[in-house]
């Protein structure tokens, strides 16, 4: 399951000096949400969905830096990338049933990011919040999301919002292993 962006509550959205709506191929709905800047950062979602039994991953997909396209290149721009390697963001999961999930991670590291292999400037990265159990598809679970860095202490801004995986987890593994393409 993926929700967009647009399918989430970012706090100012609706203001143009803090965010825009950029559209991209890179995305599966075609179009992102991309913080120019701001000082409270907040993005909410929501899902009530009757999921199967199984073991879920909950993880959030992030770009730093505004990407483009010129003569046919893909080319990004970190002019308005900034605060993210102040203090940390912090990632959280609730479902109905009461599984609590919470992580921080700081998105502008110059540090190699080990588990995707690369740079997170300039890439995708899906931050992994957590896990949570279904056990039985009725009642339909409802599972809340969010992330944030509300310390007014800095602004940040040049991140985009693409999206929220839910994933089977042992689907999610097969594929990091490359038994499914």
């Amino acid at each position: 399951m993926a929700i967009s962006a647009k399918g989430m509550a970012i706090t100012g959205i609706d203001d143009r000096r803090y965010w825009n709506w950029v559209s991209t191929e890179e995305s599966r709905f075609h179009t992102v949400a991309f913080l120019q800047q701001i000082w409270w950062f907040e993005v909410d979602g929501v899902v009530k969905f009757p999921l199967p039994a199984d073991i879920y991953t909950l993880s959030f997909r992030l770009h730093l830096g505004r990407f483009s396209k010129r003569l046919g290149r893909r080319v990004s721009s970190f002019e308005h990338t900034h605060g993210w390697d102040i203090k940390p963001v912090t990632f959280e999961l609730s479902t109905s049933d009461g599984q609590l999930a919470s992580c921080e991670h700081y998105l502008d590291d110059t540090e190699q990011d080990y588990d995707n292999g690369n740079h997170k400037r300039g890439c995708w990265i899906d931050y992994k919040v957590g896990e949570f159990i279904v056990n039985d598809s009725e009642p339909v679970t409802e599972v809340r999301f969010s992330v944030k860095q509300i310390d007014c202490t800095h602004s940040k801004g040049g991140l985009c919002v693409d999206s929220v995986f839910i994933i089977p987890t042992d689907l999610k593994e097969h594929k990091r292993k490359g038994m499914l393409k």
